[in-house]
């Protein structure tokens, strides 16, 4: 726990309140204050970084120019939540962040009424926001609403369907678009360079200011400036863009300068209709290795703040996103038509190496998961074979393209799909806890989980050299250790691994699952089948299974609801076959955050949970058996 006595300015701040009473000319202080505080309790127990310290003069600005909790501020995403969090009563807990039973990771309205809407996807704050005005206004209510979202949030397009109804509805809000040229990785597309273009125009826009100060509005002169200014910002500055769209555009300012956020907040918060205002600000403002290393520091785990981050050794096993990484290369330098798509998840998702090995073949699309999805399909159409690397959480969002444009044209896509199953400290928001779920229900779709790194491989060449769309969702962090072959090999579609042959129980595993599935299974002299194939699934297997056995225990790191599990009841129902069956896997309720085994643990799937779940369903033989394991 940081020591307060060493933040005089920040210590007496419990909550905004106290904060709205603090001078302005002692704000910097508390910036500053806040600032360190930041990066001694990030650094003593991880979590997101860069963000935050490049949002610490606007967030001590916005709270106290604004009336919040009763004025709402809504914070794009949540990577930069953390000094507001500090600054909204949870100081003392800011080092519990990410951990079971701690302060979630991104705003939550569980967690606290100045969080006034739940993040963790991109581009939603704007929407939200403007929800909230339109609400407050058709109640008469005078409260504000204000929007915080990044430059690179704003290349999703619901941003910009939310700025092109905002700007038709004429609500009182403020969206207040902080510019740092970063979202985790750089930003890309063409309007990162029409955004870069407003870092280079301080000087034209005080030059404009003073203008329009000296120069009688009214006068043939002025309303001739008038005409030439607007023009002029067109070409040096993204205001066009937004006031065309209808938002009144201030801007751009410093965004570490707190005289110029407190004097443009002031200026611009009692204006009537959609405001934007524009801020520059730099990730990793104060802490001079985050702002030399952006992609690095945007989220960390404990360090030495004198330190800095300490280059780890290679880990003795490969992570599954390692995997795909080596075979994408590899599948790319075999065939030609292979091309690569991430939304904005270049570092995450493994295409660090491929982006440099292939340029020509790499297409990073931004934080558009929609587009990237359909991009892939008209490639397809072309006779391309392109691979959309994403996690799971964020296929979510492009689910109407999964359906539309891929699916039902079956066209030849590959998805690669990252984080599947329990994530961990980044919580609910990021869990891939559905993808097999509503991947399962679609028509042309071949669905694989692999159980090791070996088979992620196999896997991954077997779902590109099928003729249409296939997804191979594989989890966070690494597997057990497996050998893993180098060449492109590729499993028999739709055929399930017996791996032991038992009686009584038959243990039905669905990827991750497959290592406690296989202790239990020893336990209980029960047969293990490794089911490999989602969809198609093994029915000739799982019907002779169920001729022979009493019952079936299904395993997977997926919701229950809907999952691989119903796949084999359905199946068994479609035969006619009536046999007791246990379905082990995410419950129907959203998991909180902790680390990986300790949500598995929640959701009863670590190997204590698997083994009281079947004793209690299976009592005789199992129970004695278990029991007797101690």
């Amino acid at each position: 726990m940081n020591d307060l006595s060493h933040y005089p300015h920040l210590a007496p701040i419990e909550t905004p309140a106290d904060l709205r009473l603090v001078p302005d000319e002692e704000l910097p202080a508390v910036a500053d204050e806040l600032r360190q505080y930041l990066i001694e309790a990030v650094a003593s127990s991880g979590g997101h970084f860069g963000a935050g310290l490049g949002v610490v003069e606007l967030t001590v600005a916005l709270h106290h120019e604004f009336d919040t909790p009763h004025d709402r501020l809504v914070w794009d995403v949540g990577h930069q939540c953390y000094p507001h969090k500090i600054l909204t009563g949870r100081r003392e807990r800011i080092t519990t962040i990410k951990k079971k039973d701690g302060l979630a990771p991104f705003p939550r309205r569980e967690e606290s009424e100045y969080d006034t809407f739940g993040v963790g996807h991109s581009s939603t704050s704007i929407s939200a926001a403007l929800g909230m005005a339109i609400a407050a206004q058709r109640k008469g209510d005078q409260r504000k609403v204000v929007a915080v979202i990044g430059d690179g949030a704003m290349t999703a397009g619901m941003a910009f369907e939310a700025l092109n109804h905002g700007g038709d509805v004429e609500p009182n809000m403020l969206v207040v678009f902080n510019d740092n040229g970063m979202s985790i990785s750089e930003n890309v597309g063409a309007l990162t360079k029409v955004m870069a273009r407003a870092m280079a125009s301080h000087t034209l826009n005080a030059l404009r200011e003073r203008a329009k100060r000296a120069i009688p509005k009214q006068s043939l002169f002025g309303r001739f400036f008038k005409r030439w200014e607007e023009h002029a910002k067109g070409m040096f500055v993204p205001s066009t863009l937004f006031e065309e769209l209808g938002f009144h555009y201030t801007g751009p300012i410093d965004g570490h300068n707190i005289p110029q956020l407190l004097h443009a907040l002031r200026t611009v918060k009692d204006l009537p209709g959609p405001q934007l205002l524009h801020v520059i600000t730099t990730k990793g403002k104060g802490y001079a290795p985050a702002e030399q290393a952006q992609i690095e520091y945007h989220a960390v785990g404990p360090f030495d703040p004198q330190a800095g981050l300490v280059k780890k050794n290679a880990p003795a096993k490969p992570s599954y996103t390692d995997i795909f990484s080596d075979w994408l290369c590899d599948q790319a330098a075999a065939d030609e038509r292979l091309l690569a798509i991430t939304p904005a998840m270049r570092e995450g998702s493994g295409l660090v190496r491929f982006s440099k090995e292939y340029p020509q073949r790499y297409f990073d699309v931004a934080i558009a998961e929609q587009h990237a999805v359909t991009l892939a399909a008209g490639m397809a159409c072309e006779g391309a074979k392109p691979v959309v690397a994403i996690y799971s959480t964020f296929l979510q969002r492009a689910y109407d393209q999964t359906i539309h444009d891929v699916a039902l044209q079956n066209l030849d896509v590959t998805f690669a799909i990252d984080r599947a199953g329990v994530v961990g400290p980044d919580g609910a928001t990021h869990s891939g806890s559905f993808d097999l779920t509503f991947l399962r229900c679609l028509p042309n779709m071949l669905i694989m989980a692999p159980a090791d790194e070996n088979e992620c491989r196999m896997m991954l060449s077997t779902g590109f050299q099928h003729q249409g769309p296939a997804a191979i969702r594989y989890p966070r962090g690494s597997g057990p250790g497996v050998a893993i072959h180098q060449q492109l090999d590729t499993l028999p579609i739709g055929k399930a691994e017996l791996r032991r042959r038992g009686r009584g129980l038959a243990l039905l595993s669905f990827g991750t699952m497959l290592a406690p599935a296989a202790t239990v299974a020893a336990e209980l002299d029960a047969t293990l089948v490794n089911m490999r194939f989602v969809k198609p699934l093994d029915e000739a297997l799982i019907v002779e299974l169920a001729k022979t056995h009493d019952a079936f225990v299904t395993l997977e790191d997926n919701a229950i609801a809907g999952g691989a599990g119903s796949a084999v009841a359905e199946c068994l129902a479609a035969h006619g076959i009536t046999l007791p069956i246990l379905h082990l896997g995410l419950p129907d309720v959203y998991l909180e955050h902790g680390s990986r085994e300790e949500v598995l643990g929640m959701a009863g799937l670590d190997l204590p949970g698997i083994r009281r779940a079947i004793s209690a369903r299976f009592p005789q033989p199992a129970a004695s058996n278990i029991a007797s394991i101690g």
